[in-house]
């Protein structure tokens, strides 16, 4: 009884300090982070696409790297390289194309950011269409989607090549005006059956945008 007299005050005054224990801050949500500014898969507001998206460093020593993607981020970040630059090696790095901006102009109102990979054997260049509200279209990405799948066009030429598929990077073409005050801009895609195999043809896309410059669509022109 008395051992258990002596014992009381000892964890009241334990429970009391387990009380009194800072506790765990309630998550907040920050405008970084809110989903309702993001404008695209690249990031949100504070970090969109842009000119100071381009980073010019040079990622020498993380060739042979095990872990390349790894060390392409890291050699950003110690290269200064913007918020802007670093989403962009980010978004490609989660989609397992290591690589960063390394150009950017506009045409007609439309941002088109030059992609380099860096590692990779064959193509290193991709192209990035981005619209007024940020978003980003890969020229390089979807090039036969079903809709030009479907396109009778695009059978026949596949009845005849049944090997042939496209084989980036797009080559630009040229942009032209649309009736809207949109404008649509034009790549050509190569369809062949290996990389070091001649063309067999060529698929021409078009890619329109609004009067604001916001991304409409994209449909086949010709396959030439």
């Amino acid at each position: 009884m008395k051992t258990l007299l002596r014992t009381a005050p000892l964890l009241l005054a334990l429970g009391l300090s387990a009380c009194q224990q800072p506790q765990p801050a309630a998550e907040v949500l920050s405008p970084a982070k809110d989903v309702t500014t993001e404008t695209t898969g690249l990031g949100v507001e504070a970090t969109r696409i842009g000119p100071d998206a381009v980073w010019t460093g040079s990622v020498e020593s993380c060739r042979g790297s095990t872990a390349a993607d790894a060390c392409l981020l890291q050699t950003l970040r110690a290269g200064a390289a913007s918020p802007a630059a670093l989403a962009a090696a980010s978004t490609l790095s989660a989609e397992g194309k290591p690589g960063f901006v390394s150009a950017w102009q506009s045409i007609e109102g439309i941002g088109v950011a030059t992609l380099t990979f860096p590692f990779r054997a064959n193509t290193n260049q991709g192209t990035w269409l981005v619209d007024a509200n940020g978003k980003a279209i890969d020229v390089d990405e979807d090039v036969l989607d079903e809709a030009t799948r479907n396109a009778d066009a695009f059978k026949a030429f596949a009845a005849k090549h049944p090997e042939a598929g496209p084989f980036a990077p797009a080559v630009a073409l040229g942009h032209e005006s649309l009736p809207d005050g949109g404008v649509r801009l034009r790549y050509a895609t190569p369809l062949r059956s290996c990389h070091a195999c001649a063309d067999d043809g060529k698929l021409v896309s078009a890619y329109d945008f609004d009067a604001q410059r916001r991304f409409v669509g994209k449909q086949l022109l010709e396959l030439r």
